[in-house]
């Protein structure tokens, strides 16, 4: 859609259009209440910072809907779909896809949650030395990390629905 289509559009009917993006309502809401936007870059500038930063219940209820990276998402959700076009370039070695399944597995022992990253643009072999990486990381650390990739696959996602 459109930019001006997007800023016309009904405030539940805008929420819902942002909802696959990034399902945090304070997020969407942020959005929705600063239209119009003049341009499509001014809605994605925004988009990058609104309702700084998630609370830890956001960050876990946004993170409910994303599979484990290397995983492809099951269904025919908007969402699911816009999950596996970023996935769609994680070819991979069994080697490579074993480590990262292992590394999945080792964060959410560790975190207690999903492993997030923006997949899109990166290979597997990238996924992989990100995630071993930040196994190192503490748990307050993590939460920064999340959020800043939510924030990233969420702006992707918004440059898809809305042209300029």
């Amino acid at each position: 859609m459109l930019i001006d289509e997007f800023n016309d559009l009904q405030a539940e009917d805008a929420a819902a259009a942002l909802r696959p993006c990034l399902d945090v309502d304070r997020w969407g809401q942020a959005i929705v209440a600063a239209r119009p936007f003049a341009d499509r870059e001014s809605l994605i500038a925004f988009a990058s910072t609104a309702a700084t930063p998630f609370t830890e219940a956001e960050l876990e209820r946004a993170l409910s809907h994303h599979p484990r990276i290397g995983e492809r998402p099951s269904g025919d959700s908007a969402e699911a779909d816009m999950s596996r076009r970023e996935q769609a370039g994680l070819a991979a070695s069994d080697r490579v896809a074993a480590d990262i399944a292992d590394g999945n597995r080792a964060y959410e022992a560790k975190f207690d949650r999903v492993f997030l990253i923006r997949a899109a643009g990166r290979s597997a072999e990238e996924i992989l030395t990100e995630l071993t990486a930040r196994l190192g990381n503490t748990a307050e650390a993590e939460s920064r990390i999340i959020d800043q990739q939510l924030r990233e696959i969420a702006v992707l996602r918004l440059e898809g629905v809305v042209s300029a």
